[in-house]
């Protein structure tokens, strides 16, 4: 299991791998952050996060996928595991429908009305070539909250130069599981 936080952020996770002999029998391998995975079966997580209670709303959990062609060529690739309100996650493994934004710039304030306060999926590799060396860790991505900016601007009553970003995403990653095949 690995768990994982962020600067001021700091949610609570849980990023499993799992062995599943079929549908009916689970045994959880329980691989710990820096593990290698078990080889030449499609790599499986149950992933789950909780948000700060003080802070923004989750807007999705992802896996980052990496790996090494024949070459030696460094890939990655996004999947969304799960995402918040009614979105969807297409054929392609992402979900394209943006979460939103509550964040009233003026104030330095936003609202969790969008979002949710826990995700949770499961997510199992479908490109997975036993072949080539890997590594999957998960993202976890917030609701956009005000930024620095914004609040020093309400503060001081300033308004800030055009271009100046006044919300942030915030985001949480676990440590890497890694296959080999040799």
């Amino acid at each position: 299991m690995c768990h994982f936080s962020l600067g001021r952020w700091r949610p609570l996770g849980a990023f499993f791998c799992t062995d599943f002999d079929d549908l009916l029998v689970r045994r959880t391998s329980g691989l710990h952050y820096h593990r290698n995975l078990p080889k030449d079966a499609a790599p499986s997580f149950m992933v789950r996060a909780l948000g700060d209670p003080d802070g923004a709303n989750l807007d999705r959990i992802q896996v980052i996928k990496g790996w090494l062609d024949a070459d030696g060529k460094l890939h990655e690739r996004i999947y969304d595991v799960a995402v918040s309100g009614d979105r969807k996650i297409g054929a392609d493994g992402r979900c394209r429908e943006p979460v939103g934004n509550t964040v009233d710039v003026a104030n330095a304030s936003y609202t969790n009305t969008i979002g949710n306060a826990t995700l949770g999926g499961y997510w199992k590799d479908p490109d997975f070539d036993p072949a080539q060396k890997a590594f999957y860790y998960v993202r976890v991505i917030e609701i956009p909250p005000p930024r620095w900016t914004a609040y020093d601007a309400k503060f001081f009553n300033i308004d800030m130069p055009e271009g100046t970003a006044m919300t942030v995403t915030d985001r949480a990653y676990t440590s890497p599981i890694w296959y080999s095949p040799n």
